[in-house]
């Protein structure tokens, strides 16, 4: 991680966008996600057909890498350890996602997290405003 956060570094510094306000990168992060959400418009494709199509899964590597970058340069420029925020929103999201209470509606095809249990937990991390 440290290395692509070097890289973007490197990029923003020779073009002297070094500067840019977090807002326009927002922005652009969310604007590069509507452009790879439109890859997915007028259809609901299975995981293994999207893996099969070599001409979407090109398309989907260009969007996905703008939004990518973005994210990269929005943390860079703020000082964030992108590595770091990344390990504790799974850390965080490992609680608040028990995996032994969500596989079972993940194997019916859903994913949705249905089960009561879940949503015991999903409402009290709610009322503590995370």
């Amino acid at each position: 991680m440290k290395d692509l956060e070097k890289s973007v570094k490197k990029f923003l510094k020779a073009r002297r966008w070094d500067t840019l306000r977090p807002s326009d990168l927002a922005k652009s992060i969310m604007i590069e996600g509507a452009e790879l959400l439109e890859l997915f418009q007028w259809e609901n494709l299975p995981l293994e057909e999207v893996k099969g199509d070599k001409e979407k899964l090109e398309a989907i590597k260009k969007e996905l890498a703008d939004v990518l970058i973005y994210c990269l340069e929005m943390a860079v420029l703020l000082g964030l350890d992108s590595e770091k925020i990344i390990r504790a929103k799974l850390a965080h999201s490992n609680k608040k996602y028990p995996a032994k209470l969500l596989r079972a509606n993940a194997q019916k095809g859903s994913g949705s997290g249905a089960d009561t249990a879940y949503w015991k937990i999903k409402k009290a991390y709610r009322r503590k405003g995370k």
